[in-house]
């Protein structure tokens, strides 16, 4: 058996090799990195919220007022009353019966899915759906069978040819995280329909950013609320604070409280984080955030066309959520060491995030960015792919 040491170097020999980057100060479109100053273009805080003065007012006030920690799981004395507030709310914001926090969304889809079903029962999957996903699917013990990418006709294939008197959940991201494109949602939900399954979207990267009032993928897609079983989505990406959420039917949500185990046995969010969360729900429906939106959605579309126009394959983005195919893992991580040296700070993507030979630059765009920030990252990417011949 190979010792972790030996483990760890081939880890580095392949390119695989991870290591942390500490950001200095608050998610801005400007940081300090190792006291080199670089913009930032691989956050996920897509509205700029994350040190926005109404969530640092809001968080700053719940901890004076219930202090720093809740004590308990949510069914021993954990629920406070900014629990229920927000879960109130956000069962309004998405248009449901009922919502439920939890810590994470990883903790959300290794909890609801393995509650929903089990042993005999089938989860359809897209090939690309985040790996929480997958690892939910996997610890459910149901069988999983996972479509090509946004491939409705293989999907409705696998749902002719996998028949069970169990249940049938169809699960996909929103928006494809490492991709950047949206889910077929209408189509989707008129499979569920033909087969009487169970439809859950992750919106992690669609909420509070797409649609008209930022509800996300599922609004986007023409105010399917109504057709979409179990709607997911977290708070720490586009809302700028921490946790996430279920949203569904009240019969469901109760399912879950009594079914989902990272519920039940995690100690619940702190004051401060569902006072924030608040906060950012406010600002979604507010003109400065119907304006934060059209911000971040011009600034994707600029930078998108920058990078087509220079020869780069952004892999069909449609978000905020932009890629730069490289292909192969060294010389995405070369590239992104050269792009930090250009004062640019954006992540290379490897395995097992995506498959091998799809490696690439995820590139997130941010409401703060301006347009010179987006002229001077596309000019640096341009920069070191060509130095790199990746273009």
């Amino acid at each position: 058996m190979p010792s972790f040491a030996e483990e760890l170097r081939i880890l580095c020999e392949k390119g695989l090799y991870r290591s942390m980057r500490r950001v200095e100060g608050s998610q801005r479109s400007r940081v300090s990195i190792g006291g080199q100053e670089a913009l930032l273009f691989c956050s996920n805080n897509y509205l700029g919220l994350a040190d926005h003065p109404k969530l640092k007012e809001a968080a700053i006030s719940a901890v004076e007022r219930y202090g720093t920690g809740s004590g308990a799981a949510r069914l021993v004395s954990g629920t406070m009353a900014l629990h229920e507030e927000l879960e109130a709310r956000l069962a309004a914001f998405k248009g449901t019966e009922a919502a439920l926090v939890f810590n994470s969304g990883y903790a959300a889809n290794t909890g609801i899915i393995p509650a929903l079903v089990g042993r005999g029962d089938i989860i359809f999957s897209d090939r690309l759906n985040h790996a929480s996903i997958v690892d939910g699917a996997i610890l459910s013990r149901s069988r999983l069978l996972r479509y090509p990418h946004n491939d409705i006709s293989a999907l409705r294939r696998l749902l002719v040819e996998n028949w069970t008197t169990g249940r049938r959940l169809i699960v996909t991201d929103g928006v494809f995280s490492m991709d950047g494109d949206v889910a077929k949602l209408e189509e989707l939900v008129a499979v569920k329909h033909e087969f009487d399954a169970l439809l859950m979207v992750d919106d992690a990267h669609g909420t509070g950013v797409l649609g008209a009032g930022g509800r996300g993928s599922v609004e986007l897609s023409g105010n399917l609320g109504g057709e979409i079983d179990i709607q997911m989505g977290t708070l720490g990406k586009a809302l700028g604070s921490f946790g996430a959420y279920v949203a569904s039917s009240r019969e469901i949500i109760d399912y879950l409280t009594n079914k989902a185990r990272s519920f039940i046995f995690s100690t619940s969010l702190p004051p401060a984080a569902l006072a924030a969360s608040l906060a950012a729900l406010d600002l979604v429906d507010s003109t400065e955030g119907e304006t934060l939106r059209l911000r971040l959605a011009n600034n994707a579309l600029l930078f998108r066309a920058l990078l087509n126009e220079k020869g780069f394959c952004t892999m069909g983005s449609e978000t905020q959520i932009v890629p730069v195919f490289v292909g192969e893992a060294e010389t995405t991580m070369e590239f992104t060491r050269l792009l930090l040296d250009e004062g640019i700070f954006v992540q290379g993507i490897r395995p097992p995030t995506v498959p091998a030979g799809s490696c690439r630059l995820r590139c997130t765009l941010m409401a703060t960015h301006t347009e010179r920030d987006i002229h001077e990252a596309a000019a640096a990417i341009e920069k070191v792919g060509r130095s790199l011949r990746v273009i």
